[in-house]
């Protein structure tokens, strides 16, 4: 696999951290460098971990996996945006009761948005590829590409406003979408 080859691949796999990043900032959630931090580390080691989890489970187990991780990707994608979408209409609300840098959002995000680097890895052992410079070189990229979103996002939020918030979770829902449409098709 060429350096080339594993930047496109790695880029491709980065795409949902850094729109979950970018609709996070945008929404005014990632307020600090801390946060920001956090969110871009907690991305791009998932990233990282999920090629070499996928690798290690290897052949035996690819197919049983393949059968629901859209479905696991959609629903986490969905529960999260669909918070997010239902605080967006609370007129009340000032802001999300759970910060996307902490906790389990974090979590549930960091796994959703890695799902398809777990499909990488589980490629990557059929061809006989070894794992560790693939996955350093994803979760590099995905930290870096997170990051460039956030400050991106932050600029965004200083236009928009709460309304970013609504924007963001119909981002989040439309990936679990798009992730779902291309499993099933």
């Amino acid at each position: 696999m060429s350096f080339l080859e594993l930047v496109v691949i790695a880029c491709g796999l980065a795409m949902d951290a850094a729109a979950v990043s970018l609709a996070a900032a945008a929404a005014g959630f990632v307020q600090d460098f801390r946060a920001a931090s956090r969110l871009a580390f907690h991305f791009g080691l998932f990233q990282f971990l999920m090629p070499v989890i996928g690798w290690a489970a290897g052949v035996k187990f690819a197919a049983s996996f393949a059968a629901v991780d859209h479905w696991i990707a959609f629903a986490l994608l969905a529960f999260v945006g669909g918070r997010m979408l239902k605080e967006g209409f609370d007129p009340d609300q000032e802001k999300i009761a759970d910060d996307p840098s902490r906790g389990l959002t974090l979590l549930l995000l960091s796994i959703a948005t890695s799902i398809d680097a777990l499909a990488v890895g589980l490629s990557l052992s059929m061809l006989e590829v070894s794992i560790w410079y693939p996955s350093v070189m994803i979760g590099i990229v995905t930290a870096l590409l997170s990051s460039a979103a956030m400050l991106i996002g932050k600029r965004a939020s200083i236009k928009t406003g709460k309304r970013m918030e609504m924007i963001g979770g119909v981002v989040l829902v439309g990936i679990g979408v798009k992730i779902l449409i291309e499993h099933l098709s």
